[in-house]
């Protein structure tokens, strides 16, 4: 009785216990999603922030997309890395590309990349 009450303890030990050397650390994510591109679209003249009339698109390779905007911002390239051309253009300023920049990704979310664009009035 004694020896099944050793074995089965043991069992539970060898069981129970981990391996530390062959695990890593477990990574924890949020849910939140991360845009990998974000852009500042300013006046040359005037170094204010511009939105009115101003479109910024990004593209990488086939993709292509028009980034939204909030706040002070154009933001787009929602969990996606790669290495955009970004254009801004507008009715009253000269259209400016720039690029590429690369957006980097970690094992949870993209890396984003902030972008100032000051573009030269008409």
């Amino acid at each position: 009785m004694k020896l099944s009450l050793y074995i089965i303890a043991l069992f539970l030990f060898i069981n129970c216990s981990s391996n530390n050397e062959d695990q890593q650390d477990p990574v924890n994510c949020t849910e939140v999603f991360v845009s990998g591109v974000q852009v500042q679209v300013k006046d040359i003249t005037t170094g204010g922030i511009i939105s009115k009339g101003i479109s910024v698109t990004i593209e990488d390779g086939t993709y292509l997309e028009q980034l939204a905007f909030s706040f002070d911002t154009f933001f787009g390239a929602g969990e996606r890395a790669g290495d955009y051309t970004i254009t801004a253009m507008g009715d009253e300023y000269i259209s400016k590309t720039v690029g590429p920049i690369e957006v980097t990704e970690d094992e949870c979310h993209v890396i984003p990349v902030l972008v100032e664009i000051n573009l030269t009035p008409n």
